[in-house]
């Protein structure tokens, strides 16, 4: 094998450790921190909200959808959550109401 071969060998292995160290306990206490987050920047918005939590997210935020009644209001709205993993600052994105998502996340 020349050097460069080598070496593109050796970097793959350390891209590929921090993934395959992740363990099913980690990613459910991701899981749980984003699901908190989310939930903390939708409670002046929604009535006893459902989240669904994308369990890794992407490389750079974890992912949620939040669905629920509106505070004050009739009807059914849905919401993106991203939580950025570095600073764990969750923020929501637009109301999307039922006319444009409709979205059933099955209780727990």
């Amino acid at each position: 094998m020349d050097r460069l071969s080598v070496t593109l060998a050796a970097a793959g292995f350390c891209l590929a450790g921090p993934a395959l160290a992740s363990s099913d306990e980690a990613w459910a206490e991701f899981a749980a921190k984003v699901e908190a987050k989310c939930l903390a920047a939708a409670a002046d918005m929604l009535e006893e909200p459902a989240i669904a939590v994308d369990p890794f997210g992407t490389e750079s935020y974890g992912v949620a959808i939040l669905t629920g009644k509106p505070k004050g209001a009739e009807g059914q709205v849905s919401y993106l959550c991203v939580m950025d993993k570095k600073t764990e600052t969750a923020e929501l994105g637009s109301e999307l109401g039922a006319d444009t998502v409709t979205v059933t996340i099955p209780a727990k």
